[in-house]
């Protein structure tokens, strides 16, 4: 997967010849080498076999084959359902029967809103966010993924939640909310700041916090507010200590 330029300096150990065939007729001998200017290893050789392969085998093993059919049509099947009732509100590039998954474009003509916007706003109501700009081919793509474990309650949760936010979206479009000052551009809110005497904002906190009843019966508060991601993915904050407080560390211990 390297240009040769970069062969000698791959980490170690590598499959490779150690020993050529004599002839046309016999294989050459592989076996494991170092590069010249191999960093070493960088984790180990096998991978991660026990976070990966033995949990992948003993989850296969314990649903079988008729189970693994059985997650794999809920899996479809949640997701069909979803995108049936999310269509008249959000627009559907692919819009046929899908897989595990779909694709929404969280794209509104006539308001700043965009897809990042309404993941920040599903943290509002409980929401752990889809992912945001994949496939990169559909603009301001939200692809939503429900799984197989999904209760049909917690998948019309959802939904509620994802036509509240169009709600939402429609009030910034018609100029009954501010274009900039908005719930959506404003999420996810804290309860730190929706309890703050210093409230800056210019719709209620209620509509903040509690914008679907069901939400005051188990709130999930964010624990961050909003952040700029590309600032931050280009800004690396270390919050650890300095290198000198480690090494005082260790020489303790």
């Amino acid at each position: 997967g390297v240009s040769k330029t970069l062969l000698d300096f791959l980490p170690s150990p590598l499959v490779g010849i150690i020993e050529e065939s004599e002839n046309d007729e016999t294989a050459p001998l592989y076996g494991f080498i170092t590069p010249k200017h191999s960093i070493g290893r960088m984790k180990a050789f096998h991978g991660h076999f026990g976070g990966g392969m033995v949990r992948a085998y003993t989850y296969i093993a314990m649903h079988g084959p008729d189970g693994l059919k059985n997650i794999a049509q809920y899996a479809v099947l949640n997701a069909n359902y979803l995108q049936a009732k999310v269509r008249g509100h959000y627009k559907i590039p692919y819009d046929r029967i899908c897989m595990h998954e779909f694709v929404a474009e969280g794209r509104f003509e006539g308001s700043d809103v965009r897809a990042l916007d309404i993941s920040k706003r599903l943290m509002d109501y409980g929401f752990h966010p889809p992912t945001n700009y994949f496939p990169l081919i559909v603009p301001e793509a939200l692809m939503i993924e429900p799984t197989e474990s999904e209760s049909k309650q917690e998948l019309d949760r959802f939904i509620d939640a994802l036509n509240s936010i169009y709600n939402e979206i429609k009030e910034v479009e018609n100029g009954q909310a501010d274009k900039l000052d908005n719930v959506l551009k404003n999420a996810p809110h804290t309860a730190e700041v929706v309890v703050s005497d210093n409230w800056k904002y210019s719709y209620p906190r209620e509509k903040a916090a509690y914008p679907l009843p069901w939400i005051r019966e188990k709130k999930y508060w964010v624990p961050v507010g909003r952040v700029d991601n590309a600032w931050g993915d280009r800004n690396l904050i270390c919050t650890c200590g300095s290198p000198e407080e480690y090494a005082s560390f260790t020489n303790e211990k």
